[in-house]
């Protein structure tokens, strides 16, 4: 009986010791910190990546930016414009409280709160119900072929949770309204918060309940933040991170001759712009009083003319962008191909002739807003700019300021002139960019409209393309709202920008063109 005992008590510690051996903590960092941990209160990129390791939406995406099933096992079509989801029964939330159509239900009200981004991404679904307790029915306002894309703005919160903690509506960022869904998760997702120190370090830890099957050996991952790039690249190569997912181009060569380190680069579906203020009659930041020289097109057109985007790809990204005739990415889905050239050369000349007609024969002073932690060189290239826009007269007073800054800003259409990007996501489609950036400014469109645009010829084509079965039709209606866009000016397209990480020798990141580390996909060795 003892030798038993014994058998068994060494057997029990050698799955110990190998369960340890296999054990792994990740290290990594980018550029800036999640906005918040509430995942409604931001359309931030890297904020809703950073979220959905820890919350999760009906479907997801794989690394190749493919639908496949999350928190939904399967869906089927029930009328034109009424989806019925088939809920994945024994999912819990990470405080063990189990997971039913009353969460989904509850989630899609609090997406409707007035703190709420999120929202604006969900403008084509009408309703979500209840059908017994693992089926919901989602109704759309027309027949929308992109329909699991666009839930994927629809993470999923603990009704329970959301009543306990006083955060049954989001947090209003812009009102500076916080709640205890601002820095305290209760998700379903492969990850768990332990521990969130705001721009110093977030702690996240392997959820041994998740339903899925891990593909990752991680037990706790810990996110450390680093804006300085000299700082994120020397921390790297000392060997106190495993990975980092914002590489600064001019350090690429180091990292690779490391011998320790390797770095991972592909092009990003993000497309980098500027875009106008053509709303207000009276520039917020400008030296010209009583009309917005930005409703000319001539002067949209002498700015795009004013600026080289073949040198910003030389001087400023080191040869490593890929310079755009439209904010449209042609690698996202449904984007027009035979649409990305240039529509006007760079021409100084051709610039100052067209702020003459327009009526500005010396040029005017107006403020730029930019981030100085968003993108790949964001500031060095609005610097470049502002130096190409002064030989045309175009004067700029720079507004250079964090990303957290910047997006209130866009937000709350504090802007003249400023820098944007758009990778199309989270729907990683087309008719996405369309609709955030061009769409006129509503409650549920056009949230992302900082400039005001608005032409209903444009307008008129987006519920077209939204609710288009026939693939080539849908494409060529795409093909019409970004003509519409590029002959009206709407924004100056600068190029897409790189996807450059770089990580341990061991350590599998499974890179994505949406920038987006899924860490239940993260291995090391």
């Amino acid at each position: 009986m003892k030798r038993h005992l014994l058998a068994a008590a060494l057997a029990v510690s050698v799955a110990l010791s190998a369960a340890l051996a296999d054990a792994k903590t990740f290290t990594w960092t980018s550029s800036l910190d999640a906005l918040s941990m509430d995942p409604y209160s931001t359309n931030n990129s890297f904020t809703n990546a950073f979220m959905n390791n820890i919350y999760e939406a009906l479907v997801r995406f794989n690394e190749k930016v493919q639908i496949e099933p999350a928190l939904a096992e399967s869906w089927q079509s029930v009328s034109p414009t009424v989806w019925r989801f088939n809920l994945r029964r024994n999912v819990k939330f990470h405080n063990g409280e189990p997971f039913t159509a009353d969460d989904v239900v509850f989630s899609w009200q609090r997406v409707q709160t007035p703190g709420s981004i999120s929202k604006l991404n969900l403008g084509d679904v009408k309703d979500v119900r209840k059908v017994d307790p693992y089926t919901v029915d989602v109704e759309t306002r027309a027949p929308f072929p992109l329909l699991l894309n666009e839930l994927l703005n629809l993470t999923i919160m603990s009704k329970s949770w959301c009543e306990a903690n006083g955060a049954t509506e989001a947090s209003d960022l812009q009102q500076k309204k916080e709640n205890f869904a601002n820095r305290n998760t209760n998700g379903t997702g492969p990850f768990v918060l332990k521990s969130r120190e705001v721009d110093v370090k977030t702690v996240l830890v392997a959820n041994p309940t998740w339903w899925d099957k891990p593909k990752h050996n991680l037990t706790e991952v810990v996110f450390t933040p680093i804006k300085s790039d000299a700082t994120r690249t020397s921390s790297l190569l000392s060997g106190a991170l495993d990975a980092t997912i914002s590489v600064p181009l001019q350090d690429v060569q180091r990292i690779n001759s490391s011998g320790t380190f390797t770095v991972v680069q592909g092009p990003e579906l993000r497309t980098i712009f500027l875009g106008m203020d053509q709303h207000r009659d009276e520039l917020l930041y400008s030296d010209v009083k009583g009309k917005n020289p930005f409703k000319d097109i001539r002067v949209r057109k002498a700015l795009y003319q004013a600026i080289d985007v073949e040198a910003i790809k030389r001087s400023v990204m080191r040869g490593v962008s890929w310079p755009a005739g439209m904010v449209v990415s042609p690698a996202l889905n449904s984007a027009p191909q035979g649409l990305n050239a240039r529509t006007l050369p760079y021409n100084p000349e051709a610039a100052k002739k067209l702020l003459a007609e327009a009526g500005y024969p010396n040029g005017f002073t107006v403020g730029m807003q930019c981030p100085n932690d968003r993108y790949v060189y964001d500031e060095q290239i609005c610097l470049a700019i502002v130096s190409m826009l002064g030989r045309v007269g175009i004067k700029i007073t720079p507004q250079f300021e964090p990303a957290a800054k910047w997006n209130v800003r866009l937000n709350t259409q504090d802007i003249s002139l400023y820098m944007m990007g758009h990778a199309g996501l989270p729907m990683a489609d087309a008719y996405a960019i369309l609709f955030d950036t061009a769409a006129t400014r509503t409650k549920s469109a056009g949230g992302l409209n900082a400039g005001g645009y608005s032409n209903p010829a444009f307008d008129a084509l987006l519920p077209k393309i939204a609710s288009e079965l026939d693939v080539e039709k849908r494409k060529a209606l795409i093909g019409e709202a970004v003509t519409i866009m590029r002959n009206d000016t709407v924004y100056i397209p600068l190029h897409q920008q790189p996807v450059t990480w770089a990580s341990k020798k061991g350590v599998d990141l499974k890179q994505s063109p949406d920038n987006q580390l899924r860490l239940w996909l993260v291995r090391q060795s």
